[in-house]
């Protein structure tokens, strides 16, 4: 089994201070072919934010960022939440139930930012509320819940 280290980037992002990488190293897998760059930091609040930076790619017929991309935001900001401000046990773990209120459009020449925070973690479980934004624009709330699984013997 590959270690996390093996899998992620996450070191300092030269082009925003106080941001991290947040991608895969195998760019062909779903974050880096469908997302493209994300960063992510903890904010002075306590919450984790990932950001994206939408391209044309991300829009749909209505030249706003598709829907199934910011369910794509959310769904990894579950995961980077975990290893920003829980106990970094992220991994491997699933997505189990994820609940999204979309109240906006979101906006495609700007960065797209899903701000977490856990509601709770148990060894097994890990439950995450949040909201989609852009500045002061929302674009969705959501709240969700990750299991951790436990690791699989080699065979």
């Amino acid at each position: 089994m590959l270690s996390r280290d093996e899998i992620f980037e996450h070191g300092p992002d030269p082009d925003n201070p106080g941001w991290r990488h947040w991608n895969l190293k195998d760019q062909s897998l779903f974050n880096g072919a469908v997302m493209g760059k994300l960063i992510t930091r903890v904010d002075d609040d306590g919450k984790a934010r990932l950001r994206m930076f939408p391209e044309r790619r991300h829009e749909n017929l209505q030249g706003i960022i598709h829907g199934a991309v910011t369910l794509s935001l959310i769904d990894i900001s579950l995961f980077t939440t975990m290893h920003t401000i829980g106990t970094g046990n992220a991994g491997p773990s699933v997505t189990v139930e994820l609940s999204t209120q979309f109240v906006g459009g979101g906006k495609p020449a700007e960065p797209l930012d899903a701000v977490c925070e856990i509601v709770r973690e148990t060894g097994s479980m890990v439950f995450v509320r949040g909201t989609v934004v852009q500045e002061d624009h929302t674009v969705a709330s959501f709240s969700g819940i990750v299991k951790k699984m436990k690791r699989r013997a080699t065979q």
